[in-house]
Formats: C-alpha cells, sequence, structure tokens
C-alpha cells in the first residue's frame, strides 16, 4: 500500500512540476521571467483561471484550446506533463520496492529519488527545447552536468558507508574513486560527440553537430557513467536515422521542406535515449554481454 500511495504521490507531483516546466519551456527562449507575469495565453494574453492551470486534465477540459481566443495549445503541454509524471512515478515505484529498501539506508534512497527526479526533469526540458527550437542551452547542461557529478559521489560514499567496517576511510577512497571515474567518462563521452563533429566537418565542411550535444553527452555521462551515455548515444542514433528514414519515405511536396534538407533535434535523440538507459540500461546491457558472450 505504501509502495503505491509513494507512487501516485509521486505522480501528482510530477504533474505539477511538468506544468511548471511548460511555463519555462514557454518563456526561457523569448528570455521572460518564470515568474511573472501569471499564466496566460501565448496569443491573446489572457490570465487563465485557476482550474485552467490543472496538469493534464484542464488540457483535456478545454480539448487543447484557449478559451477565450480559441487559439491551439499544442501537445507539448500535454506531453511534458505526462512524461514528467510517469517518469517521477516510475523512479518512486522502483526506490519502494520493499526489497530495495530493505538493503541500503533511507538517506541513499532519498538521494536516489530526488536526484533521479531532478535528471528525468532536465532530460524532458532539454528534449522539449531542442525539438522546438534547436536550443540547448548551457544553463541547464552544464549545472546538470555539475549535479550529476555530484549525485555520483553521494551514491558512491552512502554505498561504500554500508558495506566496510571502516566507514571513514572507505567513503573518502569510494569518494576518489567516483570521482575518477566519473571525470574520464563525462570526458570520454564529450570527446565522441566532439570526434563525430570534427569527422564530419572534415569530409562535408560544415558543421553536423552542435557544441550543446557534447555538453549533453557530458551531462548523460555524469549521471549515468559512460556505459549508460553510450547506451544513449546508441539509441539516439537508431531512433534519429528511423525518423529520418520514414520522413524520406513520405511524399516530397518541398524540397525545403524534406527531411534530407532539414536539421534532426540530435539532442532530443539524446534525452530520450538518456531515459531509456536510466531506466532499463543495466538490464540492456547484461543482456547484450550475456548475447556476446562476455
Amino acid at each position: 500500500m505504501i509502495r503505491i500511495l509513494g507512487t501516485v504521490f509521486a505522480a501528482l507531483l510530477g504533474l505539477a512540476f511538468g506544468s511548471f516546466l511548460n511555463v519555462c519551456l514557454s518563456r526561457w527562449p523569448e528570455g521572460e521571467s518564470v515568474v511573472m507575469p501569471r499564466s496566460h495565453c501565448r496569443q491573446c494574453g489572457r490570465m487563465l483561471a485557476w482550474w485552467e492551470n490543472v496538469p493534464l486534465v484542464s488540457w483535456i477540459a478545454l480539448r487543447g484550446r484557449c478559451r477565450g481566443c480559441g487559439s491551439w495549445i499544442g501537445w507539448r503541454y500535454v506531453a511534458v506533463e505526462a512524461a514528467v509524471g510517469g517518469l517521477w512515478a516510475m523512479v518512486a515505484w522502483r526506490a519502494l520496492d520493499p526489497g530495495l529498501y530493505q538493503s541500503v539506508l533511507v538517506l541513499e534512497a532519498i538521494v536516489f529519488v530526488v536526484g533521479n527526479w531532478v535528471f528525468y526533469w532536465l532530460l524532458v526540458g532539454l528534449a522539449a527545447l531542442d525539438a522546438e527550437n534547436l536550443w540547448l542551452p548551457n544553463s541547464l547542461t552544464l549545472p546538470g552536468l555539475v549535479l550529476g557529478f555530484i549525485y555520483v559521489l553521494l551514491r558512491e560514499t552512502l554505498s561504500a558507508s554500508t558495506s566496510i567496517i571502516d566507514k571513514s576511510k572507505s567513503m573518502e577512497v569510494a569518494a576518489r574513486h567516483a570521482a575518477s571515474i566519473s571525470i574520464l567518462g563525462i570526458a570520454a563521452a564529450a570527446g565522441l560527440i566532439l570526434l563525430i563533429r570534427w569527422i564530419y566537418w572534415f569530409a562535408r565542411r560544415r558543421e553536423g553537430i552542435g557544441l550543446g550535444d557534447a555538453r549533453l553527452m557530458a551531462l548523460l555521462a555524469a549521471w549515468l557513467g559512460l556505459p549508460g551515455a553510450l547506451l544513449a548515444f546508441g539509441v539516439a542514433v537508431v531512433l534519429g536515422a528511423t525518423l529520418a528514414l520514414i520522413g524520406l519515405a513520405l511524399p516530397k511536396w518541398d524540397p525545403e521542406e524534406s527531411w534530407e534538407w532539414r536539421v534532426l533535434p540530435l539532442g532530443t535523440f539524446l534525452c530520450v535515449g538518456g531515459m531509456v538507459s536510466g531506466l532499463w540500461g543495466q538490464k540492456i546491457i547484461a543482456a547484450y554481454l550475456k548475447w556476446a558472450g562476455l
């Protein structure tokens, strides 16, 4: 019962934070404050009533349109709220597993939950920003990278404190080891994107991948480790290639609008890959290693 109630609470909290994220996604690209003015229609400027701000429910009740001017609100609002709510619920469900809960410290479980909530909130926001604006702001990727580094250090330190008798020494050793591994993983992940960027420029004499993607890859490595980041990259490549092939197969009414003339948001695919890797990465990697006989 506690697991179910905790998961429902996490989902509702995630919906609320997803609603706030939508405000940020609408205002950040325009350089507007996320605090003032209060929520309003982006087309007619009408201030929204409280019941028009209920996550998911209001969008469904209004059928995705403004009550005043009738303009289309957009699928992004409901998608972001549902994504954050669903991801936060899955994190809570996993953290409240009775078997896992009994084997870790309460503080370690709290760090796991809060850390993953922050991670997925960032990924959903970055995915939407890149999809809509081809923009991965440093104000999100760089702090996200630092938070991921701190999160890994905390988890490794807390984990070491429960497994070795000499806790002070074990925590120090664990912190140093985690820091060195994390830094190497971050550098390698960012270096992979930079290498691909350089090869593309050398072959085509134009940019193919932005520096924001390199910073995002470093962020993924900070949170997931190098294997998890590489898995996220692989998922991103498969998703991007699949979408591009579907676009190429569609009738080309206007050459300038066909997929080969457009820029695909690699950052969005990397974020989706990061979500897959964060939720099921260990199982996927273990299954692959078993299949490969390693």
